[in-house]
């Protein structure tokens, strides 16, 4: 119960600062719409996509979605490192809370903010012929939570361990890229040669988007569900455990 109430306490700490640069949410919300603006009529015609916006959309809209799980997890790491070097972290040296609810309060407001712009992507994509499938969606977004929390987690660790924000982001920024592509977020992975959709396996996005299409067009019963969370499930408790670890030899 302890526990709960102090994650409570540092989610509204989160909530109150992000409030407080209204920058964060503008760009939040734009930049997946600028995606579905932008790459929509591009992938007209592309094997495996579709020819026209309703199809475009059924199959690029998922991995949008996908890609904001990512990033918002992967982007947590910043603040951490603003925390530390401005002695924030420090604080928490002297304070009886939990450390695991220290972590988990911004974990679960970076969710609560991703599951928002998915609800305006969504909303904007059904406008213009998204298909909706509740229950697959209401799937998806558990999927879509573990990632948000796993790379949150890593991200957190990443930025404790390297103390730098120069290397932080050399960190985040050179995976970023083979990640996005070898999970096929903005190009279907099936339109690579055989090698690279063989790496693309050991990417634990790749098997997110593949759910998230799936699920997205209704498909519940497809093996790429249970693949997803047999893959997400363990990694996402072995980055938690990664990242509580290295927390509390920071604020030990």
């Amino acid at each position: 119960m302890r526990t709960i109430r102090e994650t409570g306490f540092t989610f509204q700490r989160q909530a109150l600062q992000m409030l407080r640069n209204p920058v964060w949410v503008f760009v939040g919300f734009s930049t997946p719409l600028l995606y579905l603006l932008l790459f929509t009529p591009l992938l007209k015609g592309v094997p495996g996509v579709g020819h026209t916006t309703s199809q475009v959309l059924d199959a690029f809209l998922p991995g949008i979605m996908s890609l904001l799980a990512f990033s918002s997890g992967a982007s947590s790491g910043f603040g951490t490192i603003f925390e530390l070097q401005s002695g924030v972290t420090e604080r928490f040296r002297v304070t009886p809370a939990s450390r695991l609810a220290i972590l988990l309060g911004p974990f679960l407001f970076g969710m609560v903010s991703m599951f928002t712009f998915d609800l305006v992507l969504v909303l904007v994509g059904a406008a213009f012929g998204f298909t909706i499938h509740i229950v697959g969606l209401l799937v998806l977004a558990v999927l879509l939570g573990l990632l948000a929390v796993m790379m949150a987690a890593f991200s957190t660790a990443t930025a404790l361990a390297t103390k730098d924000i120069s290397a932080f982001a050399a960190v985040i920024n050179g995976i970023n890229l083979p990640v996005l592509l070898l999970a096929g977020v903005l190009l279907p992975i099936a339109l690579g040669p055989g090698w690279l959709r063989f790496i693309g396996h050991f990417d634990p996005l790749y098997y997110l988007v593949v759910a998230s299409r799936h699920l997205a067009s209704g498909q519940l019963g497809a093996p790429a569900t249970w693949q997803a969370f047999a893959v997400l499930v363990p990694l996402t408790a072995l980055t938690l455990w990664w990242s509580t670890s290295v927390f509390r030899q920071a604020v030990s």
